[in-house]
């Protein structure tokens, strides 16, 4: 029996660098096709087809949070010495989840006519091909939900170069799919049954590689009532997150489906898919420190998990800031370069507002994974309850009065208080100080980010010329990283940039 390799430094960067190529791959191919698809199915099929995958993405989630359970659990077996429970688990996992991925197949097929004709306010010359594509979508369900377990076996053994190789070109496949349907004149059904093609493909990639890290996986599959009452009983709380998540994340979308037209879903869609791809940064280091926590962090004492808490959410603000600030600046001409003046018209407001939102949603993914990872999925559950109410009263009302722009505030509202919330339990539930976020300059580096935000708010606002506002940001910016250099990072910080970053990105 052999113990499993503690998680370093090193390590976790090179993962999270790979986890940013795995999903920044679709995000460019993304941008590239998405003009040519939305110019030929137009606002409204192109605001069905996204309410769709809205559908699904939330019935994807009916999987009681067994991929997350089995990602924690293997990498607690792994980092135990205790490898040889990886069938049981892994098996366990995949078995409830293809009968849970049947169970809401059948739920939304049952629920499509009353979605389609009586929920969403979709135009009646469109209702058969919304119709056709929900029954379609709905056969995805099952690829869905085990490929979550196999994923997180993948992610627990810190295989995220395995993960990646075929992550990446199936999520490409997600844009380029419907772009090559768009030229080949297909309708909205034929565009979803092949990604529902793509989807099972996907499924069958990573058992693959799960059997190539694991051997052991290839025995003859058996159910484990007692591996799965473990699973189920973390994934309960995990469950709750999972399906009070995507109406946290999608009220906006039904409020303005419900409330105004798909013309509005289209033209909010646009903007929040620009700020939500942008979540691949937060979301390729959580990826790496989810399994890590899940393995009690083998680094030793307090103080290396306060450090690498610590330094994860200053990257983070540091790496987005530049982001932020060029989509504060450049809403309306970077909407109207990708989408033309209509969405630069309608979305640009929505843009600058969510941007702001995407700070605040990014750090919040590394407090969101420690108290996961540490096993208390019951917290992020019970935060995640409380503000259901608060979004859905925000959402309606805002999007009652402003519309897109309504829906833009209300999410960047919650998401602000939801960092805020994950933050404080995150301290309660490791025993980490707020000394120790303080030490590792991270209030400072938040203020330094909300200076530059407001500087950029006020070249749009203020500057109307598109030289001038070049100008004036980009000797902000270079003025900021001058002073973020030289006055904020310490020596630590600096040597890690310099050095340790470059060198775990050629390993």
């Amino acid at each position: 029996m052999t113990r499993h390799k503690a998680v370093r430094g090193p390590l976790l960067a090179r993962n999270a660098l790979l986890n940013l190529f795995g999903q920044g791959l679709p995000l460019i191919i993304g941008v590239l096709t998405t003009p040519r698809v939305v110019g030929t199915l137009g606002p409204e099929r192109y605001g069905v087809l996204a309410m769709a995958l809205v559908v699904l993405g939330y019935c994807g989630l009916l999987d009681f949070g067994l991929g997350r359970a089995a990602t924690r659990f293997v990498a607690s077996a792994l980092s135990s010495g205790y490898e040889e429970k990886v069938p049981a688990i892994a098996w366990t996992a995949v078995m409830v989840q293809a009968g849970l991925g049947l169970l809401g197949a059948v739920v939304l097929i049952t629920a499509t006519p009353l979605l389609v004709e009586r929920v969403l306010n979709i135009p009646p010359s469109l209702i058969d091909e919304a119709r056709s594509s929900f029954y379609v979508l709905a056969f995805s369900i099952p690829a869905v939900l085990v490929s979550g377990s196999l994923r997180g076996v993948l992610e627990a053994a810190q295989r995220f170069d395995l993960l990646n190789a075929a992550a990446a070109p199936l999520s490409a496949a997600n844009f380029l799919l419907p772009y090559i349907g768009v030229t080949l004149g297909w309708n909205l059904p034929g565009i979803v049954a092949v990604l529902l093609a793509s989807r099972t493909v996907g499924a069958v990639v990573f058992f693959v590689l799960s059997v190539r890290v694991f051997p052991s996986l290839m025995r003859f599959p058996r159910f484990h009532p007692a591996e799965a009452k473990l699973l189920l009983g973390f994934g309960g709380w995990i469950t709750i997150s999972s399906v009070v998540g995507p109406l946290l994340v999608y009220v906006d979308r039904f409020a303005l489906g419900i409330l105004m037209t798909m013309t509005a879903v289209a033209y909010y869609a646009a903007p929040y898919e620009i700020v939500t791809r942008l979540l691949i940064v937060p979301i390729s280091l959580v990826g790496t420190l989810f399994p890590a926590f899940s393995g009690r962090y083998q680094g030793g004492s307090l103080s290396a998990l306060e450090i690498l808490v610590a330094s994860s959410m200053k990257y983070l603000l540091l790496v987005l800031a530049p982001l932020v600030v060029v989509l504060l600046a450049f809403s309306r001409e970077i909407l109207w370069l990708w989408l033309g003046p209509d969405f630069a018209s309608q979305s640009a407001l929505a843009l600058g507002i969510l941007s702001v939102g995407l700070l605040a949603n990014s750090v919040a993914q590394v407090p969101f994974a420690l108290i996961q990872g540490l096993g208390r999925p019951d917290v992020t559950a019970k935060i995640h309850l409380a503000e259901v109410p608060i979004q859905v009263v925000l959402a309606w009302a805002l999007v009652s009065r402003w519309g897109i722009t309504g829906a833009a505030v209300a999410w960047t509202a919650r998401t602000t208080l939801d960092a805020m919330l994950l933050s404080v339990a995150a301290l309660r539930v490791s025993s980490i100080s707020w000394r120790s976020l303080v030490s590792n300059q991270v209030p400072q580096v938040l203020g330094c980010v909300a200076i530059i935000g407001l500087a950029a708010a006020g070249a749009r606002a203020f500057v109307p010329s598109l030289s001038l506002r070049v100008l004036a940001l980009g000797a902000s910016v270079a003025l900021w990283v001058i002073v973020i250099w030289y006055r904020i990072l310490s020596d630590g910080d600096r040597r890690l940039i310099t050095q340790v970053l470059p060198q775990a990105a050629v390993k």
